[in-house]
């Protein structure tokens, strides 16, 4: 089975290009998801948090400038936390990888790993 891993990508983070880097050494087919430049619809999103069996608010980056300023201390519906990742994909943990309708956040990048 070989079918192609899509992975929404931060360029801007190292755990990302990691990642990228790791299914790149493996000869993986991978599509890359630009996710800053190209953000998920809110449909895809809940695609992606059923593949991880997550919900919205468990991929929150609580780092983020926005979500201190935003949603710090704040307690989200998971439909509020949909919408805010939608509104702001920065939010969005990364890199997320996918494929045949499983999914893992690359953290640690060689999480990625466990799809192969």
């Amino acid at each position: 089975m070989n079918d192609t891993v899509r992975i929404y990508h931060n360029a801007r983070c190292s755990k990302s290009r990691s990642a990228c880097a790791l299914l790149a050494e493996k000869g993986v087919p991978t599509e890359i998801v630009e996710y800053l430049k190209t953000p998920p619809s809110r449909d895809e999103l809940i695609a992606v948090l059923a593949a991880l069996g997550l919900g919205a608010g468990d991929i929150v980056r609580k780092g983020e400038d926005i979500y201190k300023s935003d949603y710090k201390g704040r307690s989200l519906s998971e439909d509020e936390w949909l919408d805010a990742l939608v509104a702001h994909p920065i939010l969005i943990e990364r890199p997320i990888a996918l494929r045949s309708g499983r999914a893992v956040i690359g953290r640690p990048p060689e999480k990625v790993l466990e799809l192969l």
